[in-house]
């Protein structure tokens, strides 16, 4: 083994992100309302003044220093963004429960200018709470609107609403995708941070399809093998389309060996993840990278060629992953 240089001091291991130092960002509290908003802000309040609402205050964000808006907003004046997740009436019910119970509204939406020209603000943060506000009867909405038409541009920034389930993050981020592309048709990879892993792209476009496809199968696959593309957005999604479509002829020749194994007896929730996994070209391999259209190709041919008689009981028992989804 080779004896390091004396005197070389050793590389320092970074585990984990450094600590930042307590109250060592952004202003002071009574700085945060001080001074002359920009000219931006003001017009902002005026769009809102015509739009029939009222500007409660303005003030800088606690940690970056930027401008916002405290106003109040006709309800009608507010809509959920084009790219968010479907309402669940089952939490708008809840929801209203609550806030009737208390009588009291205390959590404000974030709302940014929908850009359309019509007076209309759209929230990325609030969709629940907006839709609880309306099944109440309320008149107004309590915001905070952040100016900036860039941030409406990448609006899942702000969505901490996040979808609690692979099938609504997917259309999310696909959604939001294709509405970029007609906007500001940069590189797909220029918007790594607002899509978060290019696998939900591709698997949104599946569930836009099929929306009884289950992603979970093949998200694994998919968050191994791909990578944000640097051609531009209109053309990277012309590309995922096609991939889309072979994933989804990848999942319904896995539906039919489910089938026959079913006819075989075989019954469990994890049927899909365990005839996905046997026909995964990658189960073994370790590290490195794979081609993602060519894995999908490969495990085409092994799902048309699987042989479902030659499958165990005690195979598929021990099978895990992700069950099939409602």
């Amino acid at each position: 083994m080779a004896e390091a240089k004396s005197g070389a001091k050793p590389k320092r291991r970074r585990t984990k992100k450094e600590a930042v130092a307590p109250r060592s960002r952004g202003g002071a509290a009574d700085t945060l309302a001080s001074g002359t908003p920009p000219a931006a802000v003001g017009r902002l309040g005026e769009e809102i003044e015509v739009a029939g609402g009222s500007v409660i205050g303005a003030y800088r964000d606690p940690l970056g220093g930027q401008w916002q808006l405290l106003a109040a907003l006709p309800i009608d004046s507010v809509e959920p963004t084009p790219y968010q997740r479907d309402l669940s009436e089952a939490h708008v019910t809840r929801l209203s429960e609550a806030i009737d119970r208390l009588g009291r509204f205390l959590d404000p939406i974030v709302v940014v200018p929908s850009g359309t020209g019509d007076g209309k603000f759209w929230t990325p943060n609030g969709n629940h709470r907006l839709a609880s506000l309306r099944k109440l009867g309320a008149k107004a909405v309590t915001a905070i609107i952040v100016p900036e038409a860039e941030v409406g541009h990448r609006i899942l920034l702000l969505n901490t609403e996040k979808a609690h389930n692979l099938r609504e993050r997917a259309l999310e981020v696909s959604r939001l995708a294709e509405a970029l592309a007609g906007l500001d048709d940069r590189p797909e990879q220029d918007y790594a941070m607002e899509f978060e892993e290019p696998a939900l792209l591709t698997l949104g476009l599946c569930y836009q399809e099929n929306g009884r496809f289950a992603g979970g199968a093949y998200h694994p696959v998919l968050r191994r093998t791909e990578e944000f593309s640097s051609s531009r957005l209109s053309k990277s999604l012309e590309t995922r389309r096609e991939r889309a479509a072979r994933v989804l002829e990848l999942d319904e020749a896995v539906t039919q060996q489910i089938k026959a194994l079913k006819e075989r007896g075989f019954e469990s929730p994890y049927l899909r993840a365990f005839v996905v996994a046997r026909i995964n070209p990658l189960r073994f391999k370790r590290g490195g990278t794979a081609d993602v259209d060519e894995t999908l190709e490969r495990m085409l041919a092994s799902a048309r060629k699987f042989d479902s008689a030659k499958i165990r009981a005690d195979q598929v028992a021990s099978a895990g992953g992700a069950p099939e989804e409602s």
